[in-house]
């Protein structure tokens, strides 16, 4: 397999696509990359109003496994009811090779084999488990439907620290790999709309992102490394959705059959017809459509630049030349073709390491902190605690709240999510919005009473979640004026989602603050906005 050969003599495939970036937000986003990349002075906790954690993020995908571990700096926000921690800045301390994911056979990831990759990256980083605060260890593409696959992501997670989680997804991956490219940073800073494309060994993931935002995401089986062969081209690893793709271009194939270049060729060029046409009209193409895992992208509106991160991005971007048996180069470069001739119509913003995205994503982006000013009944019975299922009823508590309106929310909400009042344990995140008045505050308490009967009268353990500082008084409130007797954990400063499950720390101090990872990462606005970008 070869790169592409339509280069004129000196140039690189990475200059051929300079001509495509937006020169002087390039110049500007590049300077601000390197800048978030350093710590701000000094690492040392101070204050109660600056934390810094130790974060790792461990990638198994289809084709490699990385470990990046990274200094996350937070800061305390200091808005009224609104006292947060966010991101201020991330350091890199220590980024593992891309090593091939080990595969014992066709269907299984090899455990020791990765659990080799796994204890090399932490002896080179010099770090102990017990040394790494939080984390994510994130299966991607075809790695996630490996008959091992779950039991593998919590065996490296126990291997990663007590707080490091195992978590999985489509969109959870579109989201990581576009904070992790910084393509998030760069609308932050921009205020412009940007399409992050993640091109890896067993699926492509788009990103949609508005002003710092991801506001939308999709995913497709289109990869790099679902047809592998070896070096007399006979294929040696066969991805389902690999032969789905080859059917596309008349072909049959089977694991040890011998394929022609030229026919590994028209598939790669088809594949990077799949992405452009995924990208500019996917409702308007049914042969694609087989090979969504998500919903569709929707309508795109305007975009002002395009960032590629992924494996495959490493050879459109002209930093990787390496044959590893697979469709990378061939695809890498049908993709460049197609760039230079304007298929994808918008300028394409530097990546200085497409592949690191996802794990960078992982390691510095899937952290919360709590507001210091929790209430908790009694922490050893309640911390740590994993893999709580989170619900967000959809329901503000604006000036007036109304506790029969909000327990019937509540309730509805838990049916939707199987959950069970006294059975199922769960976080309750809730919205706060304007100041914290005792008949505003115990009219939520009420209306939290009322949702829970079962689970009030049973003393189970009761998680809430508040997006603003008002946990305190909530927990006094229900505890003291109340008489609930149940383990309470009452959290601020903490926005939560539908379909998030979150890991709770134990409280670290000085700050008495709760690290939250949130394991399916669907940011908003808060807490990593553009805002939070210009302060580091």
């Amino acid at each position: 397999m070869t790169k592409a050969t339509d280069l004129q003599p000196g140039e690189s495939l990475g200059d051929a696509l300079t001509h495509q970036h937006l020169p002087e937000m390039a110049a500007q986003w590049s300077d601000n990359n390197d800048h978030h990349q350093r710590a701000p002075q000094g690492t040392a906790l101070w204050g109660g109003d600056h934390v810094a954690l130790t974060s790792v993020g461990i990638d198994i995908g289809s084709s490699g496994t990385q470990v990046i571990f990274s200094r996350v700096h937070l800061r305390r926000h200091g808005e009224v009811l609104s006292r947060r921690y966010v991101v201020a800045a991330c350091e890199t301390l220590y980024e593992s090779p891309v090593a091939l994911t080990p595969y014992a056979d066709g269907n299984r990831i090899h455990d020791r084999a990765l659990g080799r990759i796994i204890d090399a990256a932490y002896n080179e980083a010099c770090l102990e488990p017990c040394d790494v605060d939080t984390g994510a260890v994130i299966l991607t593409g075809e790695a996630l439907r490996r008959d091992n696959a779950e039991a593998i992501a919590e065996i490296v997670a126990e291997k990663g620290g007590d707080f490091v989680c195992a978590a999985a997804g489509h969109r959870m991956e579109a989201m990581l790999a576009a904070y992790g490219s910084r393509a998030v940073a760069w609308s932050g800073e921009t205020g412009l709309r940007v399409l992050n494309i993640d091109i890896g060994g067993g699926t492509t993931k788009l990103a949609l992102i508005e002003q710092g935002c991801v506001v939308a995401t999709s995913a497709f089986q289109v990869g790099g490394r679902l047809v592998v062969v070896d070096a007399d081209d006979v294929i040696i690893r066969l991805e389902p959705a690999g032969a789905r793709l080859a059917q596309q271009i008349g072909m049959a194939w089977q694991p040890g059959q011998h394929v022609t270049r030229d026919a590994l060729a028209r598939l790669a060029d088809w594949m990077a017809d799949v992405v452009v046409q995924a990208v500019l009209n996917p409702q308007g193409n049914a042969d694609i459509a087989e090979f969504f895992l998500t919903e569709l992208l929707p309508e795109r509106g305007p975009i002002a630049a395009m960032m590629l991160s992924g494996g495959v991005a490493e050879y459109v971007h002209g930093r990787e030349s390496r044959d590893f048996g697979d469709l990378g180069p061939l695809f890498g470069s049908a993709l460049a073709a197609r760039v230079r001739v304007g298929a994808l119509p918008w300028p394409m913003l530097p990546n200085p390491a497409p592949i690191r995205a996802t794990a960078l994503g992982a390691s510095e982006y899937s952290i919360q902190l709590s507001d210091s000013a929790l209430f908790i009944t009694d922490a050893a019975s309640l911390l740590p605690r994993r893999n709580l299922p989170v619900i967000a009823p959809d329901f503000a508590c604006d000036a007036v709240i109304d506790p029969t309106a909000l327990a019937e929310a509540i309730r509805r909400h838990m049916a939707d999510f199987d959950l069970i009042d006294g059975e199922s344990e769960f976080a309750l995140a809730l919205r706060w919005r304007g100041v914290p008045e005792y008949s505003r505050v115990a009219a939520m308490a009420e209306g939290i009473i009322r949702a829970l009967p079962k689970n009030v009268a049973a003393q189970k353990p009761i998680f809430l979640v508040l997006d603003s500082n008002v946990a305190r008084p909530l927990g006094e409130v229900l505890q003291r004026d109340m008489a609930v007797v149940s383990p309470l954990l009452v959290i601020g400063g903490v926005a939560l989602w539908d379909f998030d499950y979150i890991d709770l720390g134990r409280i670290r101090q000085p700050t008495g603050t709760v690290p939250v990872t949130v394991k399916s990462l669907v940011f908003s606005a808060d807490p990593h906005a553009p805002a939070i970008h210009r302060a580091a």
